[in-house]
């Protein structure tokens, strides 16, 4: 492996981090939200549920522009798609505003879960493509057990936010896709990777 992949790896996996972190932390969130937005059992349920919708939407829609712009761009997208519900989830000044952001970030959480272990896996090796799609999975699962952990006071959108930034950034230098994708052959691009 080298150092190319590796880092493919590392940012296509973030989402993985990203996506774990975001639904561990709402969970410690729910008491101050009701309280700031007065909000009732049901309005609290739409409000924690508002980032599952995104992510349902979003594994269901991101295969189409990740087939037609490739799965570098896209991700750029998603990875805009958390700064935004980050800044949202922050900033917002009322309670639809609020549910507004937690939709785009479970479009962004959707979108990447779907499209982080594709990048992965078409940047591999064979022989490697399994253990660094896993790194995908294993971030969820760390990040999930990590926030567990922790109090899970405060706000979900300030720790969110440099996490996000940092795979906003690190994904603008990413290799669009590896040689043996069907819609784009490069065996000279194949080989930056191997």
């Amino acid at each position: 492996m080298n150092a190319n992949l590796a880092k493919a790896t590392v940012v296509g996996a973030l989402g993985g981090l990203l996506f774990g972190f975001d639904t561990a932390v709402i969970s410690g969130t729910t008491h101050a939200l009701t309280l700031l937005y007065g909000l009732t059992d049901w309005t609290l349920g739409v409000t924690v549920t508002m980032a599952l919708a995104g992510t349902i939407i979003g594994a269901m829609s991101s295969g189409i522009p990740g087939q037609r712009w490739g799965g570098r761009e896209t991700l750029r997208v998603l990875a805009v798609f958390y700064v935004l519900s980050a800044l949202g989830c922050a900033f917002a000044w009322n309670w639809p505003s609020l549910l507004i952001a937690r939709l785009i970030g479970g479009l962004g959480i959707g979108g990447s879960s779907v499209l982080g272990p594709v990048y992965i896996a078409e940047l591999a090796p064979a022989k490697l493509r399994g253990r660094l799609v896993g790194l995908f999975q294993i971030n969820v699962s760390l990040r999930v057990w990590g926030w567990a952990q922790r109090s899970g006071a405060g706000s979900s959108a300030s720790p969110r936010f440099p996490q996000s930034s940092f795979l906003c950034c690190s994904s603008a230098s990413l290799a669009a896709r590896a040689g043996w994708s069907p819609k784009i052959a490069s065996k000279k691009h194949a080989q930056y990777f191997r």
